[in-house]
């Protein structure tokens, strides 16, 4: 754990502290005159200006133009009372240097730039030298330059290392906002499994609960037939609600891989999908219910994506059931699927039934559910009374031009 001192690293503190211990050190060493050494062009009072510098330094990161503007007011004093350059001056580099790397804009620093070049102009007028002044401050010049250069370089890739850090935050913040709506649509899923599989099966299972009531004294051998298919119903709806609540339950395990970073398909028993081959199983449950129901599947592919192979199971399992509560038990009902350029699933009934003995709940979405179904792959839906009597529903959907990536040959 890193530890702090005033909100700041410690480390960076102690560093900070160095430096202006080292323009300390500079200041106190040329104020002091020893035998034989002129002394210090002002004194004590020179060495006061190199102390209010070093204490400045002190809070170069924090305010690094505030800094720069003191130590350049008490460097233009020094000029004016006519000092010439002195050792703690190299507190005017350090203040260069922390201006052009942590101020927020680069215009401070340009400006710093531009106050140190007048700076270097006016020290080569007033340094004790043999050369021409000219002399001296192209000296001063390169060396304040490279001061602002090398400052210039470690900012830049200060920053570029700190975009580096906030795109890496992003894009941990999308991942995670991705993960959040995948589990989100996922559990969406899920609930519309439920609702799929509880609606349907307890609207057979009342329907015939009613019929075996009613059927009971004067039909026993009848009512028996209506008890089993309500317990059969019951018992696969049970089977299909465990695995979906177990969806809920336990975290997906990993798909294996084979060769370079292929995947094999989820083949668990357990998270299998309802697919169209499971129709005339379906249709035979809704035989048992009551319904004489006639199916024909022509020229349906082989193989569907598993979402669009759930959908049509779907949709047949919510036409058929309607049929049940409102054509009654006896209708004759199709179930056809075919395709022509899309695939048709065409629903239909006489409405000729025998009436429940009571109406059966509603399932609860009904046609909303099986068109929000089919609108996820741009089919149609469409539902209505027949000329003849009874009802039809039909659905298009648009088969997919190139194998779906799910479904993988083996």
């Amino acid at each position: 754990m890193s530890r702090t001192l005033f909100g700041r690293p410690l480390r960076g503190v102690a560093f900070d502290v160095c430096v202006s211990a080292l323009v300390v050190l500079f200041t106190l060493v040329t104020a002091a005159s020893q035998p034989g050494m002129s002394a210090q062009p002002g004194g004590w009072w020179a060495a006061l200006v190199g102390l209010g510098m070093a204490v400045a330094l002190l809070f170069r990161r924090g305010h690094p133009s505030l800094v720069a503007t003191v130590v350049a007011v008490l460097a233009l004093t020094q000029v004016v009372a006519g000092w010439g350059p002195l050792a703690y001056d190299v507190a005017v580099l350090i203040a260069l240097y922390s201006v052009v790397k942590y101020a927020d804009r680069l215009r401070d620093g340009m400006v710093a730039g531009a106050v140190a070049a007048v700076g270097v102009l006016l020290a080569a007028s007033q340094a004790q030298s043999n050369v021409a002044w000219w002399a001296t401050a192209i000296y001063f010049g390169l060396i304040t330059g490279g001061v602002w250069l090398a400052a210039l370089n470690v900012r830049t890739r200060r920053l570029y290392v700190l975009s580096l850090e906030e795109r890496a935050a992003t894009l941990e913040r999308e991942r995670e906002a991705e993960a959040r709506a995948a589990v989100v649509g996922e559990r969406a899923r899920i609930a519309r499994e439920l609702h799929d599989v509880v609606a349907h099966s307890m609207a057979v299972m009342i329907v015939q609960a009613d019929g075996a009531r009613l059927l009971f004294d004067r039909d026993p051998e009848t009512a028996r037939h209506a008890v089993k298919v309500v317990a059969d119903t019951g018992r696969q709806a049970l089977e299909e609600m465990r695995r979906l609540v177990d969806v809920l339950r336990e975290p997906s395990p990993p798909e294996p891989t084979t060769g370079a970073g292929a995947t094999t398909p989820n083949t668990d028993p357990e998270r299998r999908r309802a697919t169209v081959a499971e129709l005339p199983a379906l249709v035979g449950r809704f035989r048992d219910a009551g319904l004489r129901v006639r199916y024909r599947a022509e020229d349906v592919p082989a193989t569907l994506p598993p979402g669009l192979d759930l959908t049509v199971y779907r949709v047949v399992q919510e036409a058929l059931t309607n049929a049940l509560k409102h054509a009654g038990v006896g209708a004759d009902v199709t179930v056809a699927l075919g395709v022509d350029d899309d695939l048709v699933v065409r629903v239909s009934d006489d409405g000729r039934g025998r009436p429940p003995a009571r109406p059966a709940p509603s399932g609860g979405h009904g046609l909303v559910g099986m068109r929000e179904r089919v609108g996820v792959y741009d089919g149609r839906l469409t539902a209505g009374p027949r000329t003849g009597g009874g009802w039809q529903v039909e659905v298009r959907l648009p088969l997919p031009s190139t194998p779906d990536p799910e479904v993988i040959a083996v």
